[in-house]
Order: C-alpha cells, then structure tokens, then sequence
C-alpha cells in the first residue's frame, strides 16, 4: 500500500528545493522553475542538507533527485554569475570547493541515487543529472558541459565524467561543449533509460522498489567497494580541478566569456 509523501521536519527551511520521504524512498525536487532551477550558493547548501537528511534517516533506503517544471537545471544562475566577477582568489578557491563537494557528495552518496531527469541539464546541471547510479531522462532532455563556450573550465565535472564515459567520450564533450539530445546521451552512457514524461517519477519509483528487494547492507557496501577502487585518485584530481576551477576566474577569457554571456553577445576572445 502506497503511503502518502511526508515532508522532513528539515524541509521547512527549504526554499529551493523540496524534501519528501514516501515508505523508504525520499525524493529531493530542485524546485526554482521560473530560474530554470539554476544553481546558486543557496541551493548548493539546501541540496548538501537535504542528502544528509537522506542519509542520516534509516527509513531511506533509496532517493530520487529531479526537477520542478520543464528544465531539470540550467547550470549557475545570472546572480551568481554577476557576484564570481567581484571575487577575490580567496573567494573563488571557496567557492570552487563548495561546487566540488557538491558533485563529489552525489556521485559517492552511500544509499542508491536515481536521477529522473525531466528537462534541460546543462553545465553544472548535467553533473547533477549524470553523477548518479541510474539517470533516467525524458526524450525532450538535452544535456551538454558548455563551461569553455563561456570562458569557463569544465575542471570539476572533467574528474567523473572521464571515469563515467571514458577518455574520449569525454574529450569530445568538454572541449566543444556540444548539447546533444537523450538519444545521444543514452548512447554515450549518460542516461539509463530514457521514458515518457508523463511515466518519469512512476519509473523512477520502479527502479526504487528494484534496490528496496535488495539487502541494504549489501547495497551500502557495494557502493563503498565501487568507490573505494579510485578514492585516493578521486579526491587527488578534485583538488587539482578546484584548484583550476578558481585559476580560471582570473583570465581575461573568463571575463569576456562572462560578460557576452551576460550581455547574450558573442564573445570577442583575446586567448589571454
């Protein structure tokens, strides 16, 4: 018998996401629709809190992330964007390690993650999307790392997505910064399924009750033992990324990439 979906006593202090637990499922909505769910420092914070509340409550077993609305999420928000322009280096080395702990919290979370993806997932967004153990996209999903169409270095996503795709899947994604539709992201293995729209949350729910007849302990530990192969090298490469996450920020391309972006011009590249 199906339960009603209850709140977290946590959830009232969101206001860019939801929070609800049905049985032993809990699904976390990025709830900003009218900003296309963009990322800001405020969700990024919201989204750890949330995690932790799913893992920290033994009635979750498993959780599903998507989105409110017709976008999943459209990378960084304009206001966040405008602020990183007025950073000092201190400023964005922080900044850079609050994003990397953010990527790296959901591609290591200890119980089974399903993203259901529900629209657009792009930049920053499509790390959220992907860095999961099953991502389910509708047709209409698009996907793309775009950060060097901007002046910006996709350093984060670079560790995972390299492991996820393989070397020269990721190359051709992170250079060209393309968008490429689900068919295309199916086919590369960034997507699991791809289902109707109106059929995503109730997939999602079935690829739940999948991991719900398995043995939770076993479920913790093989998520442990997959991670533990490259722990040391993960954790090696994310300070390497952050580290050039900031550096970036600095560049002259980044501050033209960001201003076009800004001002929705092309950009004018001085290679500096």
């Amino acid at each position: 018998m199906k339960t009603k979906p209850q709140a977290s006593d946590a959830a009232a202090g969101y206001t860019t996401l939801n929070y609800e637990r049905d049985g032993a499922t809990a699904t976390i909505t990025l709830n900003r629709p009218d900003k296309r769910n963009a990322i800001s420092s405020a969700m990024i914070d919201e989204l750890m809190g949330a995690l932790n509340a799913a893992e920290g409550d033994p009635a979750v077993r498993v959780l599903i992330l998507t989105g409110a609305g017709k976008c999943f999420c459209s990378g960084m928000d304009l206001e966040t964007l405008q602020s990183i322009a007025q950073q000092t280096p201190e400023q964005n080395l922080a900044d850079s390690r609050q994003i990397a702990r953010m990527f790296h919290r959901l591609y290591s979370f200890p119980k089974p993650l399903i993203t259901a993806v529900n629209g657009a997932a792009i930049a920053g967004g499509c790390g959220i999307a992907t860095f999961s153990d099953i991502t389910l996209a509708v047709p209409e999903a698009k996907f793309g790392y775009t950060e060097v169409r901007i002046g910006f270095i996709p350093a984060l996503v670079s560790v995972l997505v390299r492991r996820q795709l393989g070397e020269k899947h990721a190359r051709e994604l992170l250079l060209t910064g393309m968008i490429i539709d689900a068919a295309e992201a199916f086919r590369l293995g960034m997507v699991t399924q791809i289902v109707p729209a109106e059929d995503l949350l109730k997939r999602a729910h079935e690829a739940a009750a999948k991991f719900l007849q398995a043995s939770p302990t076993s479920l913790r530990r093989t998520k442990r033992l997959l991670l533990q192969y490259n722990e040391k090298e993960v954790a090696q490469e994310i300070e390497m990324a952050t580290q050039e996450n900031a550096a970036i920020r600095a560049t002259d391309d980044f501050r033209e990439g960001l201003a076009s972006f800004l001002e929705k011009r092309q950009p004018k590249w001085t290679g500096h």
